[in-house]
């Protein structure tokens, strides 16, 4: 029988499997933006959440398309009687495996991925940090090829199209979840250097966002 899976078990999963701050942070953000979708249009939160957190976490054990990520945290969450749809949602994020996103929770974790790391790496080199972020500054970097490189804009536009809505309501949607953890994110402002965020963020799509401090709690 499928169970769910909490908030505090996946964090020790994730911190058992992720070592790279940047890319907790990443997960932390995407989590972020899935429980202000949740409660939004009324969905679990804990699942969406959940979903969010770990739907990266086998990245840096098992990067390789082929045989690696996202299968094996999918693996693992199906022997811990994970519910199928958080399994077949992680599943249907990573295009390359050409699971079909047909739920609201799939198509929102595809929408929110990729944008989530780019407006990390927007964040880092501002000197507000998240706050008053726009959509037309937004769009402004997308333009920029070489900001945030190995992020894959058409996937940022096309989440949006996904879910149905404007790209400039998408961005504020997510701005504004993330705003609400800027304190736990870092993303007050100043609090890493732009260059690097910029160019590490995306650096495997939605996989990888800026570099975190280290020992930084996850927020609740």
């Amino acid at each position: 029988m499928p169970r769910e899976i909490s908030r505090e078990e996946a964090w020790s999963l994730l911190a058992a499997w992720v070592q790279s701050p940047g890319l907790r942070r990443h997960c932390l953000a995407v989590e972020a933006a899935m429980r202000a979708h949740a409660r939004r249009y009324g969905h679990d939160e804990e699942l969406w959440g959940v979903t969010g957190l770990l739907h990266d976490a086998d990245w840096e054990r098992f990067p390789d398309m082929d045989t690696g990520h996202p299968r094996l945290i999918m693996e693992e969450l199906r022997s811990l009687g994970a519910p199928e749809e958080m399994v077949r949602a992680i599943g249907s994020h990573a295009t390359y495996l050409d699971i079909s996103r047909d739920s609201p929770l799939e198509k929102t974790l595809f929408a929110v991925d990729e944008l989530s790391g780019f407006l990390l790496a927007c964040a880092y080199v501002r000197p507000e940090g998240i706050r008053g972020l726009t959509p037309k500054s937004v769009k402004k970097k997308l333009k920029q090829p070489s900001f945030a490189a190995a992020v894959n804009r058409d996937e940022v536009r096309g989440g949006a199209e996904e879910l149905g809505v404007e790209f400039d309501e998408h961005v504020r949607f997510v701005v504004a979840a993330l705003e609400e953890q800027a304190a736990e994110l870092g993303l007050d402002g100043g609090a890493a250097n732009g260059d690097s965020a910029a160019a590490h963020a995306g650096e495997a799509g939605g996989a990888c966002g800026p570099p975190a401090a280290a020992g930084r709690e996850p927020p609740s």
